[in-house]
């Protein structure tokens, strides 16, 4: 069973505890997969809040472009964007997909014959996946294997995802026909890859999810509304699928009236749907321990 590791205090402190609880020391050149915020966003992580940890692990922000048209799909924006987010105030910001692609394998897929990472991905030598949770227009939800499908695909990547395997090309994929189910279980074949990839390559990652700000929107849209509910904490875990079940059972626990308006957003994307399926694909563990730091 999976340990899930707590805490109802969201502050660099807090978030410092959850990852040491984790146990592992993350060797080499450390990428930083964060949601930079799409401009206008209000929602994603911020510099006064994981600054201080990823200046702890000498970590480099990685991100790759955006499919759909806005402020990230092009390197230059992006990294305007970077900026103006206070990004690039304690950390280099590396724009993963800015030199092109690499491909790798998806074993066992239904929808997905490979997965498009940013070419500067195997540039490091660990990871940490650290997810704003919240919810997301086509998702229901995101945290962390939402982070590591559509977060760490390069552009090219994000649209063969985004069609579930039917096209690469940003122009295409938002007009292509799937079943919504379909995409979510997408989601689950690329994040699988990730991990199937990095533990090929003897790499380590981690997985920390910050459940502020609970928006029913993504940090990826730029008129994001405010949060619909209150503070959850911080959990973090070696398994995306169990620290994402721990989210999910978080806000359905709550007692929270604005959890109603999450629960709805997740329901009618049936975005729960990627746990079941990123399980039988043996990603990790829906069922876990929940231990407080």
């Amino acid at each position: 069973m999976a340990k899930v590791y707590f805490t109802k205090e969201i502050s660099p402190e807090g978030l410092m505890r959850v990852y040491k609880a984790l146990g592992v020391e993350l060797p080499g050149r450390v990428g930083v997969k964060v949601s930079t915020g799409e401009k206008g966003a209000k929602g994603y992580l911020k510099t006064d809040l994981i600054g201080p940890f990823v200046k702890s692990l000498k970590g480099t922000i990685v991100e790759c472009n955006t499919a759909y048209p806005g402020e990230r799909n092009k390197v230059s924006d992006h990294m305007k964007v970077a900026e103006e987010h206070g990004f690039t105030s304690f950390a280099e910001v590396d724009i993963m997909d800015a030199e092109g692609e690499i491909k790798i394998p998806v074993n066992n897929g239904k929808h997905l014959k490979y997965d498009l990472l940013g070419s500067h991905f195997d540039n490091y030598d660990s990871f940490v996946n650290l997810a704003h949770g919240k919810g997301h227009a086509m998702g229901g939800f995101g945290a962390n294997l939402k982070n590591q499908s559509i977060g760490f695909a390069s552009r090219d990547g994000k649209a063969y995802i985004h069609s579930c395997g039917k096209t690469k090309s940003p122009k295409l994929c938002w007009i292509s026909k799937h079943e919504q189910i379909d995409f979510i279980e997408s989601m689950a074949e690329a994040a699988t890859a990730v991990a199937d990839y990095l533990k090929e390559k003897g790499k380590p990652i981690v997985y920390i999810t910050v459940m502020n700000a609970l928006s029913v929107d993504c940090d990826c849209d730029s008129k994001q509304g405010d949060p619909v509910m209150g503070e959850l904490g911080i959990v973090g875990s070696l398994d995306p699928v169990a620290n994402d079940q721990a989210f999910i059972d978080m806000i359905w626990a709550s007692d929270d009236p604005g959890a109603a308006e999450l629960k709805e957003r997740i329901n009618t994307r049936l975005g729960r749907e990627i746990l079941p399926y990123a399980e039988s694909l043996g990603l990790g563990s829906r069922k876990y321990e929940l231990v407080e730091v």
